[in-house]
């Protein structure tokens, strides 16, 4: 705000219309681009970001009217008085309303004269205010009459400071106009000093900044909207992580099953999270010995991301495990996780390859639900086993699983994976790099060495969604 004004001091001359003139241009230009930028936002999008940002640029918009508002103003300066007999002294008049098409509707200015009791109110104060400018204006003590109850004291408070203490005024409060509308406001005064340095009058600008304020509540409810919608899906991840951590074979490193006997297979595992998306995925890995010394080895996982996803993925893994602790082959089992999934309030979708090991002959007994197949690694080559008939897990009412058996030698290698371990290929392309690893696994000692080859190989890769890989190697 400028100094305490004087009656006797006239107000400085308006700045020169050139250099005012390019700062609009400049505002308008840069409001020009923002709407352009405004345009390709969602503003009723299902991303809380979206609605943010688009809160935003519907703030920005509007400070950039009154930018280009209060521009026009300063280039135009204020108009002129018009002359009248009855016109009072210049320093206490108000302006009048300005021409049609002026930009400046949106602010008006009003002066009372403390000696005389007398209000002058421009064109546009009316106007905010929703007043008949036919009527007369209202004195400092009738203008808390529009202000809303609970914005009174403020008012008057500020009005008071400025009086007795030739404080400036700066505040805001809301006005209900005669139409029902309530509208919120900033003025901003100052007094109006006589020669002898006692308060004249009072001077006041009026902005109706509702619709500024709107934009400013939309922002803060989208913003809190927008980190609503992060905690929780922070929280979703902490769950998922917990869930899928307390379900997830505890092992780390290899491991040797059955635990009794020679015939044993070297077991390692890994799970690479996807880098696009903060959600965990329902891929599992899983390795159990069976109460008739048989081992189970299983590889899967369920369509999607989030809690939901890896609760289904911990109901399916528990359900592996207890059907084949019962004695169920792999594709019995397949065909009862089918009929789970068939049976669930909320329809999924997933695939899955189960395998039982019998080290007594070396056999290995396996079914898929459309999974990639087992690939099987013999003296430094490699080779994908002939998949069985099995659709996708959930996909059909009734499904059958056919069963496939292949004979293992000692030092053979195993590997099952989801779709997800080799980033960016498709099902054939990924296989084929996997089975392009073949003498890098010839030369590797044991299962987690292997593990260590697909994890240097691909695991710094992008990856859109999770993915997971079981080696096992027959040893004697």
């Amino acid at each position: 705000m400028p100094p305490h004004l004087s009656a006797d001091h006239p107000a400085a001359p308006p700045p020169g219309r050139g250099s005012v003139d390019a700062l609009i241009s400049q505002a308008r230009r840069l409001k020009g681009e923002v709407d352009a930028v405004r345009r390709d936002t969602r503003p009723d999008g299902p991303d809380p970001q979206d609605r943010w940002q688009r809160a935003l640029y519907d703030l920005a918009l509007h400070q950039l009217d009154d930018l280009d508002e209060h521009l026009a103003q300063l280039r135009d300066g204020p108009p002129p008085v018009p002359a009248s007999p009855e016109a009072a002294p210049a320093a206490l008049t108000a302006p009048p309303a300005p021409r049609r098409g002026s930009l400046l509707s949106r602010v008006g200015s009003a002066e009372w004269n403390l000696l005389t009791d007398e209000a002058s109110w421009s064109g546009e104060f009316y106007q905010i205010l929703g007043r008949d400018p036919a009527a007369p204006a209202l004195t400092l003590d009738e203008l808390p009459s529009l202000v809303l109850d609970e914005d009174r004291p403020k008012l008057t408070a500020m009005v008071t400071d400025c009086l007795v203490d030739a404080k400036p005024i700066d505040g805001e409060f809301r006005v209900a106009r005669p139409d029902g509308d309530v509208r919120t406001v900033h003025m901003m005064g100052e007094p109006v000093l006589d020669a002898d340095g006692s308060t004249a009058s009072m001077w006041a600008v009026l902005r109706d900044v509702s619709e500024l304020r709107r934009s400013q509540r939309t922002v803060d409810e989208t913003r809190d909207s927008l980190q609503r919608h992060r905690h929780r899906a922070q929280t979703e991840h902490r769950l998922a992580v917990e869930l899928q951590e307390a379900v997830l074979p505890p092992w780390r490193g290899s491991l040797r099953l059955p635990h009794q006997g020679t015939e044993t297979l070297d077991l390692a595992a890994h799970y690479l999270p996807s880098s696009t998306s903060a959600l965990i995925g329902g891929d599992w890995y899983d390795a159990l010995e069976l109460a008739d010394g048989e081992t189970l080895l299983s590889v899967g996982g369920l369509t999607g991301h989030g809690v939901a996803v890896t609760s289904g993925m911990a109901t399916l893994l528990g359900a592996v495990r207890g059907m084949a602790m019962a004695g169920a082959q792999p594709g019995q089992l397949m065909a009862w996780l089918n009929q789970l999934l068939d049976a669930t309030v909320q329809p999924a979708l997933g695939s899955a390859v189960c395998c039982r090991y019998r080290p007594g002959t070396r056999t290995l007994v396996w079914a898929q639900a459309g999974h990639p197949a087992p690939l099987l690694f013999r003296d430094g080559t490699g080779r994908r086993l002939a998949a069985p008939a099995g659709v996708l897990l959930g996909a059909t009412s009734g499904a059958v699983y056919e069963q496939a058996e292949e004979s293992l030698r000692p030092d053979d290698l195993l590997l099952l994976h989801t779709d997800g371990l080799v980033p960016g290929h498709g099902r054939t392309e990924s296989v084929n790099r996997l089975l392009d690893l073949a003498p890098r696994f010839g030369e590797a000692r044991t299962a987690q060495d292997c593990v260590r080859v697909i994890v240097e190989e691909f695991g710094e890769a992008e990856r859109e969604d999770d993915g997971c890989v079981l080696v096992a190697r027959v040893t004697s």
